[in-house]
């Protein structure tokens, strides 16, 4: 006896669910993993060695903490952030979207760059050209009939491939893991640094609301969600974090082996000293993966602060492509965001999180009415009190960084 059309109806909405909460995991995910994730992972283990494994487990606890709460909220509530922001202070709302714009669409010129240097590496095409490529690549994600099935798709298609071809890199390189486990619980040293770098890249900036806003889009809201909500938010996360420990014992095998690493691009040469001609190819193609999913999560996130969920999909999908269309347009006629422009941003950046972080907070403790009368776990709002310490810290050392930026 076939299933009634109602039941297929039913069981294709439920697919679609699916891919679209998968493709919320990934887009977290990749969005951390961009050009600088890579930069700074490798900057980090050549200067700290097997001790670095201290700085990334305590940055991805931290990472935990503070999408755990980000998540449910959003969640639970089936607001945005923006929305968020304006029900618990009008005006709050529009702040943290300026913010998050403002930041996306400097750094997105920097992912775009990326993208071009990663096609440069695999098959020495012009930088502006593989940017130029890329750029349409991912226009072409959002022009197509169903972008929202596409985007799932591509993001989490690209996560594994990143993931898969690290890890052969970090097997070639035969890392001394025992060494790191041990600096994993006796750090040989632990850089503070390095530890808040590490936070402000994987959840700094748009790259907090990334996987959350697509995950309302997956219709897995409401209380009675809160474990697949908060399974998801705790998936992306370590995803992230597979990513940046095979990129750790990738470039640990190498640093260990003795090889100096060039300072223009360290990771190039650690993947080249690893796998020779075929790491080098790696290299580039990973640099691309991780640039493109960036540019996608970050102009995505982008539109979706300045957009509402009463948007029509067709509008918010042209908005995205305009927003890539401004960033590399930028990235061809000035060749690379300046750098000063770039530190301005950042320092704009740490302020997103503390800010956005205070709002989820509030919401989860003051604001019952926004979560359907939940009763938010003590224990959960209490870890992230103290991501939001860190996230001050992380505040603070980015705005000081503005009275000497045209010095």
């Amino acid at each position: 006896m076939s299933s009634s059309p109602g039941a297929a109806a039913t069981a294709e909405r439920r697919r679609s669910s699916r891919r679209t909460l998968l493709g919320a995991i990934f887009l977290m995910a990749t969005s951390a993993i961009g050009p600088g994730f890579i930069t700074q992972t490798t900057t980090f283990t050549a200067q700290l060695g097997a001790a670095f494994a201290f700085a990334v487990v305590v940055s991805i606890l931290v990472d935990i903490a503070l999408q755990l709460n980000v998540w449910r909220v959003i969640g639970i509530s089936g607001l945005r952030a923006q929305e968020l922001g304006n029900r618990v202070l009008p005006g709050a709302g529009w702040a943290l979207t300026a913010l998050v714009v403002l930041g996306g669409l400097v750094f997105n010129v920097g992912n775009v760059a990326g993208a071009g240097l990663g096609l440069n590496a695999v098959v020495g095409l012009d930088p502006r050209w593989g940017a130029a490529i890329s750029a349409v690549l991912a226009i072409a994600i959002f022009l197509s009939r169903a972008a929202g099935a596409a985007l799932d798709r591509i993001v989490v298609a690209l996560g594994l491939v990143m993931i898969v071809m690290t890890t052969y890199v970090a097997v070639v390189s035969r890392p001394p893991v025992g060494q790191a486990l041990r600096n994993v619980v006796l750090p040989e040293t632990i850089d503070a640094l390095a530890i808040t770098t590490l936070i402000g890249g994987t959840v700094g900036g748009y790259i907090t609301y990334a996987g959350a806003h697509r995950l309302l889009d997956s219709g897995t809201t409401g209380p009675e969600n809160v474990g697949a909500i908060t399974r998801s938010s705790v998936t992306g996360i370590v995803i992230t974090a597979v990513m940046r420990t095979v990129l750790f014992l990738a470039i640990l095998g190498v640093v260990a082996g003795g090889v100096s690493l060039a300072t223009e691009n360290p990771a190039a040469t650690a993947f080249e000293a690893a796998a020779g001609e075929v790491g080098l190819r790696v290299f580039g193609i990973v640099l691309w993966a991780a640039a493109l999913t960036s540019v996608i999560g970050a102009s995505y996130t982008s539109v979706s602060f300045l957009t509402s969920s009463r948007t029509r999909v067709r509008t918010r999908n042209l908005l995205t492509v305009a927003f890539i269309v401004v960033c590399i347009g930028f990235f061809v006629v000035a060749g690379a965001a300046p750098a000063q422009l770039l530190v301005f941003a950042g320092a704009f950046n740490g302020v997103v999180l503390p800010l956005g972080l205070v709002v989820v907070l509030w919401v989860a403790l003051r604001r019952r009415d926004l979560l359907g009368g939940y009763r938010y776990p003590r224990w959960l709002v209490a870890a992230g009190l103290l991501a939001w310490l860190v996230a001050l810290f992380l505040a603070y050392r980015s705005l000081s960084t503005l009275p000497t930026l045209w010095s």
